[in-house]
């Protein structure tokens, strides 16, 4: 392990974002490359064969070739076996989907071509016409999981569907379907989706992701690079049961929490975002979203990742997608503060303004409240460091809202806070939510 300094990031595999899309460099690549490889084979085999005919017939001696050629035949010899993931395989297949972005793209036909041969656009006038139409914006995946009432529900990642003016459904079979959004929760990157249920023939189950352990054999089916390489499936295996990553906002990049995800080492990559994770039983137990990349700041050496896909767990997954199809959203618990990480906090501010004793070197900073916050109506003040929630260390806002978010409205936590020098405990109960935060003025985050 070298002890270099790296640049690692977790990206989203919702990825492929268009236009254009289709036939790009990648797939000219690999046909020629196949074309080469079959030229050169025949070439080279062919300057060969020569080369031992000449030797065969050199100083008057002939050797006799008993083979006759073009006789070669495949054997008759089919191996049948028994095989869990090929049958895990073509039990879920058939229920994942690819999901299609589509943006409205705005385009002017003030080109060059049309100034100057002054293309009528229809409505009279010959250039500078704005016009708005539907665009292929990105590609993901999904899996369908149920089907009730003339519908079939499709679970993907909240980024796949993120910021579109249509979706639609490509089943297994190439069928196209349009989808309607039942509900998404930019916290856990999750969305669901419904279509009509008439063309769907299969749906998947989810399993106990309480129950996976490290070393399980995994699979990984979906659309990698969009839609022409639909339904692949990749081999791995469990790498952790449980890793926490940084969940960052996709407008500002700022971080705004954790997720506690699977890491496995099969493949996923741009458009497997949304498809399942599944055991060799045929279950979900998890919804691919993201992959670890990186690149190392050493001159004489560099980092290459392989292997580090990331799927949140299917036990979350059933959760959040209950309560999206129950309400459209995801209600949590909010305090009612508004407030920045301690670190932010200059050392001078740290013992000037907040007046902390050194030991503390981690928390978050109450730097104003919400209408009818339910932490000031506690007594907790401005300037107030937040250290704990029932016991649990909190050093940043990703750890607050982690903490926050394992609690239903209605609970009671207990907050560790020190205002000053003095550290205090109070029991909060949480009867405000997320939807209901108005901030009273502006600051770094609001919870």
């Amino acid at each position: 392990m070298d002890n270099e300094a790296h640049n690692f990031t977790e990206e989203p595999t919702g990825g492929n974002q268009q236009p254009p899309r289709k036939q790009g460099g990648f797939g000219k690549m690999l046909t020629v490359a196949v074309v080469a490889a079959v030229v050169g084979g025949g070439v080279g085999g062919g300057a060969a064969y020569y080369a031992i005919s000449r030797n065969n017939t050199s100083n008057g001696l002939t050797t006799t070739n008993t083979n006759t050629s073009g006789t070669t035949k495949t054997s008759n010899v089919s191996v049948t076996q028994s095989d869990a993931s090929q049958t895990a395989f073509k039990k879920v297949k058939n229920a994942v989907v690819s999901v299609i972005n589509y943006q409205n793209q705005s385009s002017n036909s003030d080109d060059a071509w049309g100034d100057l041969f002054g293309t009528d656009s229809g409505n009279g006038s010959s250039s500078s016409n704005s016009s708005s139409s539907l665009t292929e914006y990105s590609e993901g995946s999904g899996v369908i999981y149920k089907k009730a009432d003339g519908y079939a529900y499709v679970v993907t990642n909240n980024h796949v569907i993120s910021g579109a003016d249509k979706l639609e459904i490509i089943l297994s079979d190439g069928i196209k379907l349009t989808a309607t959004k039942v509900g998404a929760d930019s916290v856990t990157d999750l969305a669901v989706l419904k279509i009509k249920s008439d063309k769907v023939t299969a749906t998947a189950s989810f399993g106990d992701s309480s129950k996976i352990s490290a070393g399980q054999t995994v699979l990984a089916i979906g659309s990698p690079l969009g839609t022409d390489y639909a339904t692949s499936v990749t081999q791995g295996i469990i790498s952790a049961k449980s890793r926490t990553v940084d969940t960052t906002d996709e407008t500002t990049g700022q971080t705004t929490g954790q997720a506690t995800v699977i890491q496995t080492d099969a493949a996923i990559n741009n458009g497997n975002s949304g498809g399942p994770l599944i055991n060799l039983a045929g279950q979900i137990i998890g919804i691919n979203s993201m992959k670890l990349s990186g690149s190392s700041s050493s001159s004489s050496d560099s980092a290459t990742i392989e292997g580090m896909g990331f799927a949140i767990p299917s036990n979350e997954v059933v959760s959040i997608i209950n309560q999206l199809v129950t309400n459209g959203k995801v209600v949590r618990p909010a305090l009612g503060i508004s407030a920045l990480d301690l670190d932010q906090v200059s050392s001078d501010q740290q013992a000037d303004t907040l007046k902390l004793p050194s030991s503390v070197t981690s928390g978050v900073v109450i730097a104003s409240f919400t209408n009818k916050s339910i932490a000031r109506a506690a007594g907790l003040k401005k300037y107030d460091v937040i250290t704990a929630i029932d016991g649990t260390a909190i050093g940043n806002m990703a750890d607050l809202h982690t903490e926050l978010y394992k609690h239903s409205v209605g609970d009671t936590v207990k907050v560790t806070y020190y205002r000053g020098s003095s550290k205090k405990t109070v029991s909060i109960k949480l009867s405000q939510t997320t939807s209901q935060l108005q901030t009273s003025d502006s600051s770094d985050s609001s919870n």
